[in-house]
């Protein structure tokens, strides 16, 4: 009878730390968040805003996504490679580029 008790309760010692370690998951997507709202705040701090128009400017703030920048056409690539050249020797470098 001592066995059993002391397996059942070693099992539930068992269990209770595994959902210990489970609910620490959910706290990094939080602290991305508590990292943002710190960053909008200070920004809105520099603005010095007060009120409603700081509670604007954070709530704002808090909805945007950063921006991704778009990757270059081929065609945009091979234009930066051939600034400042004449436009024979341009054109005939951006055609093989565009080529290749």
């Amino acid at each position: 009878m001592k066995k059993i008790l002391t397996l059942g309760l070693a099992a539930l010692f068992a269990c209770g730390t595994a959902f210990a370690a489970d609910t620490k998951a959910p706290d990094a997507k939080a602290n991305s968040q508590q990292t943002k709202m710190a960053t909008c705040q200070a920004q809105a701090t520099e603005k010095k805003l007060e009120s409603t128009a700081r509670q604007e400017y954070v709530n704002n703030c808090l909805k945007t996504k950063p921006v991704a920048e778009k990757p270059k056409s081929k065609m945009a690539m091979c234009n930066e490679k051939t600034k400042g050249m004449s436009k024979p020797d341009a054109d005939k470098a951006r055609s093989e580029c565009l080529k290749g």
